[in-house]
């Protein structure tokens, strides 16, 4: 099964909040974007979105170049029901982030929680870091987020790679300035508890 078709499934099935990674905030995400210290017009990019909240917490901070990135269109249509005329503010992308054409150095900010520990083939990791280095402006920043080396094994039926902070930075290498990271340890809304790690970096060079 494709990636789309797997997770048009799942959002068929199941109710945005009744997925284990839902939260109804993204504390930490929206954090970590608050210290990179972007401008509100600062063009920020979630990758895997989907029907995430935290496009919603970012409007109402009052940023306002906010692209969310999914594969699912399912995904990006309960976020879209839920955010009513506020959608309209935000770009929709509906695309594997593997093989999608972003333009060059057009982000400040580019968010992930939860995508890149289902790349399991080694290729798939090289062309998401490609991507990141082609679309993050010098001097932006990246905040990516996976499951942590005590996480799960598994998510939705797929398997994942699961990762300490100095793990996932080597991931994007050199090119990455790490200048922090944190665990976290999300319940999800069936009562368990998943690790997770955050990274957060600087794009060096050009």
């Amino acid at each position: 099964m494709q990636p789309k078709d797997h997770w048009d499934k799942i959002y068929a099935a199941k109710r945005p909040d009744a997925v284990s990674w839902y939260q109804q905030h993204a504390d930490i995400s929206l954090r970590l974007i608050r210290e990179t210290g972007a401008a509100p017009d600062g063009a920020i990019i979630d990758v895997g979105g989907g029907a995430s909240t935290l496009v919603d917490d970012l409007l109402t901070d009052g940023f306002t170049n906010v692209t969310v990135l999914d594969v699912s269109a399912a995904a990006l249509e309960a976020a879209r029901r839920r955010l009513r005329p506020r959608a309209s503010l935000v770009h929709w992308l509906e695309a594997d982030i593997t093989h999608a054409a972003l333009a060059p150095h057009a982000y400040d900010v580019w968010h992930d929680r939860a995508v890149f520990h289902f790349l399991t083939a080694p290729g798939d990791r090289l062309a998401y870091v490609q991507a990141v280095l082609r679309a993050v402006k010098p001097g932006g920043h990246v905040i990516v987020a996976t499951f942590a080396e005590d996480g799960p094994t598994e998510c939705s039926g797929l398997p994942v790679v699961r990762y300490s902070a100095d793990a996932l930075h080597s991931e994007f290498g050199e090119p990455f300035s790490l200048l922090r990271h944190e665990k976290e340890a999300h319940q999800t809304p069936f009562g368990s508890v998943q690790q997770f790690v955050y990274c957060y970096c600087r794009k060096l060079g050009r």
